[in-house]
């Protein structure tokens, strides 16, 4: 694939750009599911309406609602860990799969696909459905979903993201290292992903948008991130706690990208930042 697309960079970009973003939007076909999955609840089960799509989720408890994003290739399942003690502590806690994932039916941008936006308009049906957010718990790609949302003015009160990927854009230059183009395709497949979404990359550049926002508007961040992580480096993390006036960093070891969503340390530290009342300051 990396010398076609050496090819492709010099003799057809275009071509080259169309199959960088079939190759961009493509979900891994076996989300990654914990070897001993935590107990929990079968909830009560609901379905969205996302444009086309239909997004299927869950439902526990009562209360001031908590949601759970997963990332890219994820499903609301992986995040199962943080249900029961969110409910013990007197929160409605809602879970869903993003078109293209899990239980969901297929994107916008075909089978097997799924899209940025349809992360960010996802979130948005489920509060219009349920309420405003007493807090939001995101995972990876999921992170940069609720981050835009929140920069689009969905209200939260806190926001705790694990192994957040903090620049959709700039992780364009990585991935166009990592398949082997250069910046003829690389700007081009951006004119692409424009054109199938309709929407400007502007939209999606976080840290332009956080050098503008006003700070006094954020909520409350959690970032943790394991030091190793192999799936979104560190530096994500650490790049958005620069990024977010009063985040705070909570770094951890040897749990790599996934199992940090299970761990019963993380999850204690993350409930006990996503559960408190609005008004005590961030732990």
């Amino acid at each position: 694939m990396r010398i076609a697309f050496r090819i492709l960079e010099v003799a057809a970009p275009g071509p080259g750009a169309r199959w960088a973003e079939r190759i961009w939007l493509t979900v891994p076909e076996r989300p990654w599911r914990p070897k001993n999955p935590p107990p929990v609840a079968a909830g009560k089960a609901f379905s969205l309406q996302v444009g086309a799509s239909t997004v299927v989720g869950r439902m526990w408890g009562e209360g001031s609602a908590v949601y759970l994003m997963h990332g890219w290739g994820g499903t609301g399942e992986q995040l199962d860990a943080f249900v029961e003690p969110l409910v013990a502590a007197g929160h409605r806690v809602v879970s869903f799969d993003v078109p293209g994932h899990g239980s969901s039916s297929q994107s916008m941008a075909g089978r097997g696909r799924s899209t940025l936006p349809e992360f960010i308009d996802s979130l948005r049906a489920a509060v219009e459905r349920y309420g405003e957010p007493h807090a939001i718990i995101a995972h990876s790609f999921g992170a940069a979903a609720v981050v835009l949302a929140v920069l689009d003015g969905l209200p939260t009160g806190r926001i705790a993201v694990i192994a957040p990927m903090s620049d959709p854009i700039g992780f364009s230059y990585v991935f166009a290292k990592m398949v082997g183009f250069g910046e003829r395709i690389r700007t081009r497949f951006l004119r692409v992903l424009e054109q199938r979404i309709g929407q400007s990359m502007d939209v999606f550049d976080i840290p332009k948008r956080m050098r503008a926002v006003d700070s006094s508007t954020l909520p409350p961040l959690l970032i943790v991130h394991d030091l190793g992580d192999r799936e979104v480096p560190v530096a994500s993390g650490e790049q958005l706690q620069k990024m977010w006036p009063g985040a705070v960093f909570d770094p951890w070891t040897s749990l790599g990208h996934y199992r940090i969503l299970i761990d019963p340390d993380v999850v204690r530290k993350v409930v006990a930042f996503s559960a408190v009342p609005r008004t005590l300051p961030v732990p």
